[in-house]
């Protein structure tokens, strides 16, 4: 395999249990919804586009305090996940990446909002390794347009796609290409292309 595109929460890292503290900062002082986040909630929401997590969590809010809400919650998660000095990595990523980078190129697609893969590249260290990345809230484009836009971008083929929700599987039938699943990950996928329980075992597919 010469290209391996990434997910990132539920695949790299997570980071359900801080960016909860952030929401639930954002909603109490913007107010309008009954909403409480929890890291459990975040794990079945994460991998869905941002507006889609805004719409499924603030249901009972008018759409301006949605857009308030989500705002304030992108804006004090980002200021969390800064000050954080914790390892918020699955176990050997950092290690597994470094080792990949040298048989393959390596690539990043997700479903989050603007400036979260670059602040994901900084906190893990790994920024010289990641060849492009591309996102939902720079695009808003959906997840399997977005790998559709990486690939053609760096002319890419022999390429497959890490997730760890049903969301990543479909969106790499939508780019025709294969998915492998993440089992420690967040979701559960019916039909991946292959498993890995460990992040470590794409050495192997290089």
């Amino acid at each position: 395999m010469k290209n391996i595109i990434l997910d990132v929460d539920g695949t790299l890292w997570d980071t359900t249990e801080v960016v909860a503290e952030a929401w639930n900062k954002a909603i109490s002082e913007v107010g309008g919804t009954a909403a409480v986040v929890t890291s459990s909630i975040l794990k079945k929401e994460f991998g869905k586009p941002m507006d889609v997590i805004a719409n499924n969590l603030f249901y009972d809010a008018s759409e301006q305090k949605r857009e308030l809400i989500l705002e304030q919650c992108c804006k004090y998660e980002h200021d969390i996940l800064s000050e954080r000095t914790d390892n918020l990595l699955f176990p050997d990523v950092k290690e597994t990446i470094e080792k990949l980078s040298e048989k393959c190129r390596l690539f990043i697609v997700s479903n989050c909002q603007s400036g979260y893969i670059e602040l994901f590249m900084e906190k893990a260290g790994i920024e010289k390794y990641i060849t492009d990345y591309e996102c939902f809230g720079d695009t808003g484009k959906s997840k399997g347009e977005n790998i559709r836009l990486v690939i053609e971008r760096n002319h890419l083929d022999d390429v497959i796609y890490v997730g760890d929700t049903q969301g990543d599987y479909e969106a790499t039938v939508f780019a025709g290409i294969p998915f492998v699943f993440a089992k420690y990950g967040f979701g559960s996928v019916e039909a991946p292309y292959l498993a890995i329980d460990g992040i470590k075992e794409l050495l192997g597919l290089c």
